[in-house]
């Protein structure tokens, strides 16, 4: 078997445009494309906020046909989500997803019952023998059923050879220490606003809930680190303290989908707007409206950054019209 590619970096998740509880195909084409041409590492399907608890099969075979297509074109790194509450499901999505030539799967444990870590165990070996030379990364967020702890996750990647990280919610210092103990030559990915504070100690990137505020604005903090730290973390100071202020007295009326289409919304970077599928609430155009204003005066060097892309039949000429009416 080769050597499997370990993923750093911020990646960008897709999200779902909705139009009339439908997914939007030729919005969501266009987000694509755009995340493509942006500078994150790589792209990824069907976390929380792409909504991966909330498609039909069809759904996600077609969105994940789509993202291969474009990704692969523009010679973009890509992940495919696999996430479902059945691992049945799970394994036969990895068997129709293998042949769209993914650099990764990201997989979470079964969650309709708890699983004990011998059926995790189980499960994430029955996911290597479908899943061929791709890597996985195991999505364990704060709200699973089961959350691993790191000497479980370490005992897992002793066992499965394709399981070449994590995305996880991180820690403190000893958190971190205890990481980088027992999960040498293992991926990390932390929350996108605790980048700055977890690279020094060993996080290895983000799946990043900033990225969907502004992809750029995303990347350029993580950059900042090596080259700025100081910088880097007055900028992310800015970000926990507007989510504090502006996001998070949504939690109480929204899921974390919402609020991460909420983020896109306000950032504007792509055709996504703050509605989710049925039966979920999101966010209304009005509070997006107010949040902008306040995401405009505090964030300016994060939402400051380009995303100049042609669309689909345009030509430069109508690229630059376009550019300046917005």
């Amino acid at each position: 078997m080769k050597t499997l590619e370990k993923p750093n970096g911020i990646w960008g998740t897709i999200l779902l445009p909705i139009n009339n509880n439908q997914i939007d195909w030729v919005a969501f084409e266009e987000q694509i494309h755009i995340l493509c041409d942006s500078k994150v590492s790589g792209i990824y399907t069907n976390g929380t906020a792409a909504e991966c608890h909330n498609q039909t099969e069809q759904e996600f075979d077609k969105l994940s046909e789509i993202v291969s297509t474009i990704a692969l074109k523009k010679n973009k790194k890509f992940q495919l989500g696999l996430s479902h509450t059945n691992p049945r499901v799970c394994q036969e999505r990895a068997k129709r997803m293998v042949s769209l030539k993914p650099n990764g799967f990201q997989i979470t444990l079964p969650d309709w019952w708890p699983p004990t870590f011998n059926e995790s165990k189980n499960f994430i070996l029955g996911m290597q023998e479908v899943v061929e030379d791709i890597y996985m990364i195991l999505y364990n967020p704060p709200h699973a059923k089961v959350l691993l702890s790191l000497e479980e996750i370490s005992l897992l990647k002793q066992s499965v050879q394709n399981l070449v990280g994590i995305k996880c919610a991180g820690g403190d210092e000893q958190w971190y220490s205890q990481r980088r103990e027992l999960l040498d030559d293992f991926s990390v990915f932390v929350p996108g606003h605790t980048v700055v504070y977890g690279k020094p100690l060993g996080a290895n990137g983000s799946y990043s809930n900033v990225a969907c505020l502004s992809p750029n604005g995303a990347v350029k903090i993580w950059d900042l680190i090596e080259k700025d730290y100081e910088k880097a973390k007055q900028l992310e100071a800015k970000v926990l303290n507007f989510m504090k202020q502006h996001i998070l007295p949504f939690a109480n009326k929204l899921s974390n989908t919402g609020l991460d289409k909420l983020l896109a919304s306000v950032g504007g970077w792509g055709p996504v707007s703050e509605k989710v599928l049925w039966p979920y609430d999101g966010a209304t155009a009005e509070d997006v409206k107010k949040i902008k204003i306040h995401a405009n005066n505090e964030l300016e060097e994060i939402l400051a950054v380009s995303y100049t892309h042609l669309r689909a039949h345009e030509t430069s000429l109508h690229l630059v019209c376009r550019l300046l009416l917005e």
